[in-house]
């Protein structure tokens, strides 16, 4: 490999969320972190090198993003995906949960419903909610082993909820469904035929795994498109998130208009100028260091595979297409909600997210993000089981 992902670095003490807030969050500080949806390696050097060099300007000032910008998220998303980007169909946010919200202001009013499909991203419930709009879950469907949309169910819902806007997740956090294009168009036909606004978060779009790819809800029919905000970031993919850049990509004028006068009245305008640069980098330079890191972790994916079949058979890995997030069905533990939590905090000395903050559906399952060193990821799964075994 061109990069080293084995190489630990140290993020204590850099005031990040995953490890320098635990007493904040009332956890201990001895637990071994894998719950926030960041990634324990540096971002490529080429993204590193073109911030290096936009700080010795010294100038910070506003900043809009210039045509050279446009053209290489178009490049990127043309190349992986089939999808060519229009730059002005783009607004920039400052993050892709912030135009969840705005996009909930400007296609619904208060009291409206929204569809969500648990369990899913725990933030699409808060920005339903906190911006005073109805929550309404057409749950997925989890049998087998995976999780499906039963489309009959999510049309019963829509109707009886009168639903405005629909928040899909795609690829899907946490349950790591890439979803088909027959799926995409099956829902977005439901929605279109029900006056419903389609938002499909893609923020994971680049994680599709081997035998699986990427279908975003931007390369439908024209019909569906312009029913449609799709959201993207390069934060996900090459580890950016607390540079706060988004690419919020409308194909319909009025509806476009309408996102962009949400995010003018939250006061928001220029986006930041260093998360800029590296976004632009990324989608120039950062493919092959992209490639080399999801060939990393799959050797993490199958060191998880491995480990739980051979030392917590209890435990069924759901089978993920995308993402690097592993969703984990631990109900023949026994435990659920508080007592899952518990277990998994002062038992296995672990911070993960417990499947009941994904809503209801998610009780008894836990999320882990494998994206860190294999040896942290070892020990962490070392961790796990000797709990485990430790309850027997």
């Amino acid at each position: 490999m061109t990069y080293d992902f084995d190489k630990a670095i140290e993020r204590h003490g850099t005031d990040c969320l995953k490890f320098d807030q635990p007493e904040k969050r009332g956890r201990s500080a001895d637990l071994l972190s894998l719950w926030v949806a960041d990634m324990d390696f540096p971002t490529a050097p080429e993204i590193t090198q073109a911030i290096i060099n936009r700080t010795q300007h010294g100038v910070f000032g506003y900043t809009e993003p210039g045509p050279s910008y446009f053209d290489a998220l178009d490049a990127w998303c043309a190349e992986r995906y089939g999808w060519h980007v229009a730059a002005e169909q783009v607004t920039v946010t400052p993050g892709v949960v912030y135009a969840l919200a705005a996009a909930v202001r400007a296609f619904t009013q208060p009291g409206d419903a929204v569809v969500i499909q648990q369990p899913v991203y725990y933030p699409f419930s808060s920005v339903v909610t906190e911006n005073g709009r109805a929550l309404v879950n057409a749950p997925l469907v989890y049998e087998g082993g995976g999780y499906s949309i039963d489309f009959d169910e999510l049309e019963r819902t829509i109707r009886q909820a009168g639903a405005k806007l629909l928040i899909l997740c795609n690829p899907h956090n946490p349950v790591g469904r890439a979803w088909a294009a027959g799926e995409l168009e099956r829902l977005g036909e439901i929605c279109l035929r029900n006056g419903v606004v389609v938002v499909s978060d893609e923020i994971h779009m680049d994680f599709a795994r081997p035998g699986h790819a990427h279908t975003s809800f931007a390369t439908l029919s024209d019909e569906l498109v312009n029913n449609s905000v799709i959201c993207t970031s390069a934060s996900k993919t090459f580890n950016l998130a607390g540079l706060q850049v988004a690419n919020i990509v409308i194909g319909d004028r009025q509806k476009r208009r309408a996102f962009r006068n949400a995010v003018s009245a939250s006061g928001y305008s220029q986006g930041n100028t260093l998360g800029l640069v590296a976004t632009q980098a990324a989608y120039e330079h950062g493919g092959p260091w992209l490639d080399e890191l999801k060939d990393y972790l799959e050797g993490n994916w199958e060191l998880l595979a491995s480990t739980l079949k051979d030392r917590a058979p209890q435990l069924r890995l759901i089978e993920a297409e995308s993402t690097y997030l592993a969703w984990i069905d631990c109900r023949a533990l026994g435990l659920e909600g508080a007592a899952l939590e518990r277990f998994v905090e002062d038992e296995a000395g672990l911070w993960l997210d417990c499947g009941h903050i994904f809503g209801k559906d998610g009780d008894g399952f836990i999320r882990i993000n494998i994206a860190t060193q294999r040896a942290y990821l070892e020990r962490a799964l070392d961790q796990l089981c000797a709990a485990i075994v430790a309850r027997r």
